[in-house]
């Protein structure tokens, strides 16, 4: 599991990487860059309920299986669109990279609540908090690789890096496929409003959980500055496609330096506090980031800014796994998977769409301001959050969780 998501992940990330940089050439707008975050967000939210409820009845690693081997075939349709297989050109459009966004999009809604519910079926609850920590190595090491690889191989042409990823995500879908567990489907029951929103009630009545969930999602969407990343290397930073890879892979890279560290040493006392603190220093490093002009320097911050996402990411992880019992974790990984999504792609969008406004510099300075404001206002609206002392609760989750 852990090499397939190695090898899927870093083709995910070389194919944004390369579809970003190509929809930027295509239109030269800020406003389109955004738009294929959106994209790839609204299909996930609404399929969302349907990928939990599918994850909790059916064999989740043949779930990965298929969503890996859906994204290798978008990958293979812009290698054709790229090459101009079947026409006497080149048929990359805007309308095909909004396409696929949102193929894209439908796939990950699936594969996402499936991956996330598979890893605590694989280790023992008390090396959750480790094992997620690792877990996220290997995510973060694809994180890192997969956009620098794709910088480079874009070099040769999108058509190269799509290639690329086709490969890749065979390979991921081959290893997915021998991973086995003890799959016991729950008890037959009609598909109901109330089984699908299970999970939605689920994390609503914890309320530790909904302030992890929910503080990872505005500290993003307001500071998340990927959808940006290649207006800042053409016209602010003026590095190619190369500088736009390493800008990606920077807060990889950090956000990989935290896993490893946190996999050794996990946090052990003061988790909330520890989260809202660091999703205060990711909001600085936005702003930083933002009024920064020398690319050294934005690569820098951009690594502090995902060691600071690190802690927060493993934190929320590690409590929403512990404080699920296995049959529910399909549907609350759902749940947790559109905030995710929201963070990330209407995060792109929400860029996006302030950069039209206020031009990139203004867009990244006023969502760091807004990322710090949120850090204070959880700190006292969320209790029980900044209350959690530890990751691994004195009385642990048996069937059900105790409500905070």
């Amino acid at each position: 599991m852990w090499f397939a998501r190695l090898f899927g992940i870093t083709a995910n990330q070389m194919l944004m990487v390369a579809v970003g940089w190509q929809m930027y050439e295509l239109t030269g707008s800020a406003w389109d860059l955004g738009l294929v975050g959106l994209y790839q967000f609204v299909p996930a939210l609404l399929l969302t309920l349907v990928a939990g409820h599918v994850a909790d009845r059916l064999h989740r690693g043949r779930i990965i299986a298929v969503c890996l081997l859906m994204q290798g075939s978008v990958a293979l349709i812009l290698v054709a669109a790229t090459l101009g297989w079947g026409a006497s050109a080149a048929w990359t459009s805007r309308a095909l990279l909004l396409g696929v966004s949102v193929l894209l999009g439908a796939t990950r809604a699936f594969q996402m609540p499936a991956q996330q519910a598979l890893a605590p079926t694989l280790v023992p609850p008390a090396m959750l908090p480790r094992a997620m920590a690792f877990n996220s190595t290997g995510l973060q090491a694809a994180i890192v690789g997969g956009p620098a690889l794709g910088g480079v191989i874009f070099v040769a042409g999108a058509s190269a890096v799509y290639a690329t990823c086709v490969f890749l995500f065979a390979i991921g879908c081959a290893l997915i496929s021998t991973v086995r567990y003890q799959h016991v489907p729950p008890p037959r029951e009609a598909v109901s409003l109330r089984s699908l929103l299970a999970g939605v009630e689920f994390v609503w009545q914890r309320k530790a959980l909904l302030g992890a969930v929910s503080l990872d999602l505005f500290a993003v969407l307001l500071g998340g500055a990927t959808a940006l990343l290649p207006m800042f290397a053409k016209d602010i930073l003026h590095v190619g496609p190369w500088g736009l890879g390493l800008l990606r892979a920077a807060p990889a890279a950090g956000a990989l330096l935290a896993s490893v560290v946190l996999t050794r040493w996990p946090l052990d006392r003061r988790v909330g506090h520890t989260m809202l603190a660091a999703v205060a220093f990711y909001g600085l490093c936005m702003v930083v980031f933002g009024l920064s002009t020398s690319f050294a320097l934005s690569l820098g911050v951009l690594a502090l800014s995902g060691c600071a996402d690190m802690i927060s990411v493993v934190v929320r992880q590690t409590l929403v796994q512990i404080e699920t019992p296995n049959a529910m974790r399909g549907r609350v990984s759902a749940v947790n998977s559109v905030f995710i999504g929201a963070s990330n792609q209407l995060g792109e969008f929400e860029s996006g769409a302030t950069a039209a406004l206020m031009g990139p510099v203004g867009s990244v300075v006023a969502g760091g301001v807004g990322t710090l404001l949120v850090a204070v206002l959880w700190l006292r609206g969320f209790p029980a959050l900044a209350r959690r002392d530890r990751m691994v609760s004195e009385a642990p989750l048996q069937g059900s969780a105790q409500r905070d």
